[in-house]
């Protein structure tokens, strides 16, 4: 009896708990994460900051100079079917006739379709929700929840080295910081 009196107490905790958040870098292979760490600073100027700007943009690495962690599609194999809650900033790619985004990616900064450069493709998910959300604000922060793919993603837009069938996506509150 008084193990069926514990197990009702913590039922609800169980059921409120959250996965722990997946930090970005976790997504990139330790040689990757070192490389990013002793590369030289890079110039964050961007074609709409002199006036330049043209709609090639985009998440796709423009810049051909950069070292090649900037382009790294490279994975980590024991993150393969994990289920994970990450947080990010959408790049809407298709929405539902409700104009909910249904198909996004996640990225791990604001802005990353306009500034240069843009993530490498294993810092940019493939996020599928067929629930669709409403972005009113691609500035404002999403959580979003799921079972993590390895899966090769390339459009006109960005290539992506991984990909989500999201179980939960929602708006990063205040309540969360």
């Amino acid at each position: 009896m008084r193990h069926l009196l514990l197990c009702l107490l913590f039922m609800p905790w169980l059921a409120h708990a959250q996965l722990a958040e997946t930090d970005w870098l976790e997504l990139m292979p330790l040689p990757d994460q070192q490389a990013l760490e002793a590369m030289p600073e890079i110039s964050h100027d961007s074609p709409e900051g002199d006036g330049s700007f043209t709609a090639q943009g985009g998440l796709k690495q423009q810049d051909k100079n950069l070292p090649a962690v900037m382009y790294s599609s490279k994975t980590v194999a024991s993150l393969q079917g994990n289920t994970i809650r990450i947080g990010g900033y959408p790049v809407p790619l298709e929405s539902d006739s409700r104009g909910r985004s249904t198909l996004f990616f996640l990225v791990p900064y604001p802005g990353a379709c306009i500034h240069v450069p843009p993530p490498p493709p294993n810092q940019i998910l493939l996020v599928r929700y067929p629930e669709g959300i409403a972005l009113d604000d691609i500035y404002a922060p999403l959580w979003v929840e799921g079972d993590l793919q390895i899966e090769q993603v390339s459009n006109d837009l960005a290539d992506a080295a991984y990909a989500m069938d999201a179980s939960s996506v929602r708006l990063v509150e205040e309540a969360d910081l």
